[in-house]
């Protein structure tokens, strides 16, 4: 690696000559194979959405969440009323493709367009949505825009530290573990211990090809098993 210096001899970051800030994120769809991601539309999706969520009779895909299950439509709606006009977080609502069911959301938030850095979070899969092609597939579109569409330079992802399912999915997408912010918030009346994920411009090039490989319909089988994993190994 080289070490770049300045003209007292001191290390420096290296020079990034080209830089032009990143684009922020249009409230716009994106069209997979699998699914479909939409700008949230509490009149459209909202419906779909509860339901898809009310599977999920143990409440336990909300435990990471900042806020409590909701139990009534009607205040699910609202939320989603109040949500899909949030600037500081972009939710898009990710759609099956067979059915035209809305499964889940993921949001772009903590958008930082003059540095290039932005993080993915707030994700909520419905049960039926969960270790699907369509799940993968959202992640891989998310990052497309953000790297080729966008321009960022890193993409991040923080979770609960004890939220073993969102860690073993960062680094099954790509994600590199880069440490632990010790009660670095707190949410429901409790402590978080926040990680701390990433992937970088320079890293993207290579997990394109390994998503756009697992992706690809002839990778699973008749039972829709996949034929080798996201990291290629079989």
């Amino acid at each position: 690696m080289t070490i770049h210096t300045n003209s007292l001899g001191q290390p420096i970051g290296a020079p990034v000559p080209d830089w032009t800030p990143a684009t922020f994120p249009p409230r716009s769809p994106l069209d997979g194979h699998w699914c479909r991601l939409e700008p949230l539309d509490a009149d459209k999706h909202a419906q779909d959405l509860y339901d898809a969520f009310a599977v999920d009779e143990t409440g336990v895909g909300w435990t990471y969440l900042s806020y409590e299950p909701f139990t009534e439509f009607t205040p699910f709606q609202d939320w989603c009323r109040q949500s899909e006009t949030n600037n500081e977080r972009l939710y898009h609502t990710i759609i099956d493709r067979t059915t035209d069911k809305a499964l889940g959301v993921a949001s772009l938030m903590r958008i930082d367009a003059a540095v290039g850095c932005i993080e993915v979070g707030d994700i909520h899969y419905g049960p039926a949505l969960q270790r699907t092609q369509l799940a993968t597939e959202t992640m891989y579109l998310l990052m497309r825009r953000v790297f080729e569409e966008l321009g960022y330079r890193r993409y991040e992802w923080k979770c609960d530290s004890y939220n073993e399912p969102s860690r073993n999915a960062a680094t099954r997408l790509g994600f590199t573990y880069e440490g632990r912010f010790r009660q670095a918030t707190t949410y429901k009346g409790r402590n978080r211990d926040t990680d701390w994920f990433s992937i970088l411009d320079t890293e993207w090039p290579a997990l394109k090809a390994n998503f756009e490989a697992w992706l690809s319909p002839n990778n699973f089988d008749a039972d829709g098993q996949q034929r080798q994993s996201l990291n290629g190994e079989t």
